[in-house]
């Protein structure tokens, strides 16, 4: 990564460099090293570390150096000059992790901070803010910036400059953890080229970052054939979302032969992911997912829930321990579960899987949890010819084409592509009709 900051420029003694989220100073360690090799002299460095063990050892580790200096504080606030180069690995820190004060604040900040966005997100638009003109950063994140929903103003900023390349590394990159990580070179200049991507397999493919922030799914694993149409799943369905998320699975999932009576007028027969299995056509449930909502998504008072709040309060302290607990009473689901939406005839698929495979739930009793999707036609008379048509060979090549990869090949399904998977024409009649009901109504 420091070779890729400096292949275009060396650096003098008058330039900065900037590493946010320095840790204890890897990268800086890195830079000194490059530049003694090089016989290039050191840039002044500015380290910014928000944790003060980490800090404090980076400090201690280049004590003496007087073109280092480490700061203790948090880059995303703090102020700071510009910079000549800028190198980093910064946070990876999901949404779900964050408080709702930090949210607000940060979505109040960063045109980065929208939908489920990740703090990695608000590092790169903080880095790119302090980059000078004609300045250089390397930055190694996770790949999901390329393709997912929430990065699409991330993508948009970098449409404004040149980013001369972007290199997907190794799963095993960081041991112990899945990120599938990225470098991704970046020149502060406003006459944006095309980008060089690398694949893990070796291959190359130029690619455009849009101003619009397209996704470069298609780009990084080939177009899909498009079906002759005019509308797309999104418009002859009612809900494409992702199942319902308990936060506490391990308390609200039960095995239904074990159910004791009291809890019965609560479950729902419900699956997961690794229980829709390939090249199996149906789904047969043998879990139950316990529920303390009605079927509008309003949760149930404890005093209307009979045998089950004894159950709920014996795990109260367990429960307490969700992040969603924070907003909401101690019982209550990580998402609020539609149950008038998600009970009805639909389609489920798995949310990880090697190639994609649709199952129906015709009687629309199962209420699939998070690691599923499910899908909801406006006219329940189509649900199985849809099905056949997603299991058939030119949505399956489409999906392949515009689903995120993740480990070992497989795809990661997601309701803001499904939602844009084309569909034939012969489907177009059930759009207008839910209209035209809208209308008389």
């Amino acid at each position: 990564m420091v070779a890729k900051l400096f292949s275009a420029q060396a650096p003098s003694e008058k330039m900065r460099l900037l590493d946010p989220g320095c840790g204890d100073g890897a990268f800086v360690e890195g830079v000194v090293r490059w530049c003694r090799n090089h016989g290039s002299p050191l840039p002044r460095i500015v380290g910014v570390e928000l944790h003060p063990g980490r800090s404090r050892e980076a400090s201690q580790r280049f004590s003496g150096n007087e073109s280092i200096c480490i700061r203790t504080c948090d880059f995303l606030q703090s102020e700071l000059a510009p910079f000549d180069f800028i190198i980093g690995n910064p946070p990876y820190v999901g949404i779900t992790e964050l408080g709702e004060d930090e949210k607000a604040r940060f979505r109040a900040r960063f045109a980065t901070a929208v939908g489920r966005f990740d703090l990695y997100l608000l590092f790169w638009e903080r880095a790119l803010r302090l980059l000078k003109s004609g300045g250089r950063m390397v930055f190694i994140t996770p790949e999901k910036f390329l393709t997912v929903e929430s990065a699409r103003p991330l993508r948009r900023l970098l449409a404004e400059r040149v980013v001369p390349e972007v290199e997907l590394v190794s799963e095993e990159t960081f041991p112990g953890l899945t990120t599938y990580p990225t470098i991704t070179t970046i020149e502060q200049r406003s006459s944006p080229t095309k980008t060089r991507l690398l694949l893990r397999d070796g291959s190359e493919r130029m690619v455009r970052f849009t101003h619009r922030g397209d996704s470069l799914a298609v780009d990084m694993y080939g177009n899909g054939s498009t079906p002759e149409c005019d509308i797309v799943l999104q418009d002859i369905c009612d809900r494409i979302s992702c199942g319902v998320a308990t936060g506490a699975d391990r308390h609200f999932v039960r095995r239904t032969a074990s159910l004791p009576g009291e809890l019965r007028q609560f479950a729902f027969p419900t699956i997961s992911g690794r229980q829709l299995v390939p090249g199996e056509e149906g789904v047969d449930p043998v879990d139950s997912l316990l529920i303390p909502y009605d079927h509008r998504g309003r949760l149930l008072p404890l005093n209307h829930l009979d045998g089950f709040a004894p159950y709920l309060f014996e795990r109260r302290e367990s429960l307490l321990e969700r992040t969603c607990t924070r907003r909401k009473p101690w019982y209550a689901f990580h998402e609020t579960p539609l149950l008038h939406s998600i009970m009805r005839p639909k389609i489920l698929c798995k949310d990880v899987t090697e190639r994609p495979q649709f199952w129906v739930d015709m009687d629309g009793s199962i209420v699939p949890r998070h690691s599923v999707y499910y899908i909801v036609p406006l006219d329940e008379e189509i649900v199985f010819d849809l099905a056949e048509y997603l299991n058939g060979p030119e949505a399956g090549h489409w999906l392949m084409g515009h689903c995120q990869r993740v480990r070992k090949g497989f795809i990661r399904l997601q309701s803001t592509i499904l939602k844009q998977l084309p569909v034939p024409k012969e489907f177009s009649c059930t759009v207008a009709a839910p209209l035209f009901a809208a209308a008389d109504a």
